[in-house]
């Protein structure tokens, strides 16, 4: 596939994601975590024309200069930007507007792709065609949200269908040793999955699947958010500042519990795996049932041993930088380096992730309340 095919296939399918909104969807912000579809679809054209048309394209006329302001997200480097809680108070400019907009960047892009670009080029043009696909998980997250707290709980598309993974019974057993982690190879990696390195890991256990809904309804009976002592404490004041008492879109009806899902509002499946927990919730299930969450390390070592694409899966590590880490000059550089604070490290992949988007060795990274992420739960000891 050509690179000009590659970006034709990612800028589709973002637009097939929106395919099912409404205009009213595409403007709502109901918390600073969740950007507005349409702030996406303006970002991500905003990331080409900024990154690869603007500084590479000899006569290229910036579509408007007030949108590096309304949809540069962190880049400190390019300039001033309307702050993230703000980004659901944009009325302007309007759904049509920023399809214009995309309109305008992919003609020139198409253009630009006439004449093959320099190697180093080509390497950001494939870093913004991966930004795309992050952006496109995100989406999902971002409308499932939208619509999951709308009180009329209504479906995104009727017809989605989650992919199905076979899980493997029981507990896998790994030895103790010294293990490569890290990507290797010269295929397209985020600079935080540098550089590859050993790790001394002693004997463990991880279970081949993940907790299912029926398995964490139990911790839900047996009193597991009124008892403190399977939490962290700053966990167990998450739980009693929020009031929290089930994973996100879970809803008690009449006595039965109800899940939020893109198709709508549906009794919950005791089989299907648990989601949308924060990493408090996941390590107190872990504690509860007398085990803990894989370290990153012992997850990516384990990985060929089971099905794993369902959902991210929290880790007990914290998000740091590996050995040799190097971020690069200028804005890129912004990408993943700064973010190494405070966070959990998730392994994996998700029913939203893109195809050909995963790696075992892939660092998402997430703050430790965060729940409205395609999320769950493996087990280790």
């Amino acid at each position: 596939m050509t690179l000009a095919d590659s970006y034709r296939t990612v800028r589709r399918r973002t637009e097939r994601i929106c395919s099912h909104l409404q205009t009213e969807d595409y403007v709502v912000q109901p918390i600073a975590d969740v950007s507005p579809p349409k702030w996406h679809i303006g970002h991500t054209t905003w990331f080409f024309e900024t990154f690869i048309l603007k500084p590479y394209f000899m006569g290229y006329q910036e579509y408007d200069p007030n949108f590096n302001y309304v949809f540069n997200s962190y880049y400190e480097t390019v300039g001033a930007r309307v702050i993230r809680t703000d980004r659901g108070n944009l009325s302007r400019p309007t759904v049509l507007d920023v399809y214009r907009y995309r309109e305008y960047v992919d003609e020139a892009i198409e253009r630009f792709l006439c004449q093959e670009p320099s190697p180093e080029v080509k390497e950001l043009f494939i870093l913004g065609l991966n930004h795309e696909e992050q952006h496109q998980e995100l989406l999902y997250y971002d409308i499932k949200y939208i619509l999951g707290h709308n009180p009329l709980f209504p479906a995104y598309d009727k017809d989605y269908s989650c992919p199905k993974f076979e899980s493997t019974p029981g507990l896998i057993s790994i030895s103790e040793g010294v293990y490569e982690v890290g990507h290797q190879g010269e295929d397209f990696c985020f600079d935080n999955e540098l550089n590859r390195h050993k790790v001394y890991l002693n004997a463990y256990e991880i279970s081949g699947s993940l907790v299912t809904n029926g398995e964490y309804l139990e911790f839900i009976n047996s009193g597991g958010y009124q008892d403190f002592r399977n939490w962290h404490a700053e966990g167990w004041d998450w739980v009693k500042v929020n009031q929290v008492n089930a994973p996100m879109y879970w809803h008690l009806i009449d006595g039965e519990w109800f899940v939020y899902t893109l198709r709508g509002l549906e009794p919950l499946d005791l089989k299907e795996s648990v989601g949308h927990v924060s990493y408090y919730e996941a390590y107190a299930y872990a504690s509860w049932k007398g085990m803990r969450l894989p370290t990153e390390f012992e997850w990516e070592v384990a990985a060929t041993h089971f099905n794993w694409g369902k959902c991210w899966e929290w880790t007990e590590s914290a998000y740091l930088p590996y050995p040799g880490f190097n971020k690069a000059p200028g804005a890129i550089g912004e990408y993943n380096g700064k973010f190494m604070v405070s966070q959990k490290v998730l392994r994996g992949a998700s029913e939203a992730t893109p195809q050909g988007h995963s790696r075992i060795t892939y660092r998402n990274f997430f703050h430790p309340n965060m729940r409205w992420l395609f999320n769950g739960i493996r087990l280790a000891k």
